[in-house]
């Protein structure tokens, strides 16, 4: 029992530890001193130690934990859709909205985007894994699944900047028509491209 609260309290500070670094991250203070850190997550300087051997180290989970958990809210949402062209398409769409309805989380993809495109796990590996089934099924016909890859990240992360400096411009059209443009840059048929890219999306609010 007592080992069990003492696992707890350790998941608890490193919990604590990573929001705090991906507040840090997501406002740009990557110099921020680790005492500073400590002192936003409520946390002991000696406890930092016991879960991270340097800010380094805690500033890259923080990414992972912040990209991972995004991730694995685009596979909840996409579950059960069968088509892998509908599947791209739809995260990239959710991915788009993103930026205005989460803009923390927008802005540590934002400032760690190189991050993003070499990682593998996270939104990266997910749109790996899409483009290979969609390629795999005929929806694809790109001769290189890695640049595409490449383009698409382009595209995330010029987008969520464009949004972040344009308030007023509709996030829901930018994205959407980015999403077509995409689709049949990947070899989907303009009209279907379209259709595509204009379904209904699940709440991503909720």
């Amino acid at each position: 029992m007592t080992e069990n609260r003492l696992e707890r309290r350790k998941a608890r500070t490193r919990a604590a530890l990573v929001r705090a670094a991906q507040e840090f991250i997501a406002n740009g203070r990557l110099n921020a001193p680790i005492l500073e850190i400590t002192q936003s997550a409520d946390v002991g300087m000696g406890s930092f130690y016991n879960h991270f051997e340097s800010k380094e180290d805690l500033f890259q989970a923080a990414l992972e934990n912040a990209l991972d958990t995004f991730g694995q809210v685009l596979d909840d949402l996409t579950g059960g859709i069968d088509d892998p062209a509908h599947v791209f398409a739809q995260s990239f769409r959710l991915t788009g909205r993103m930026h205005r309805r989460l803009p923390e989380l927008s802005k540590v993809l934002l400032h760690n985007g190189f991050e993003f495109t070499k990682s593998g796990r996270g939104l990266a590996h997910r749109a790996r894994r899409d483009i290979d089934a969609a390629l795999a099924a005929g929806r694809f016909t790109v001769a290189d699944p890695e640049l595409a890859l490449v383009i698409a990240a382009g595209s995330v992360l010029a987008l969520g900047q464009l949004l972040h400096a344009e308030p007023e411009r509709d996030d829901a059209a930018a994205t959407d028509q980015i999403a077509e443009d995409l689709l049949r840059m990947l070899g989907v048929p303009a009209d279907e491209a379209r259709e595509i890219s204009r379904r209904p999306l699940p709440d991503l609010d909720a």
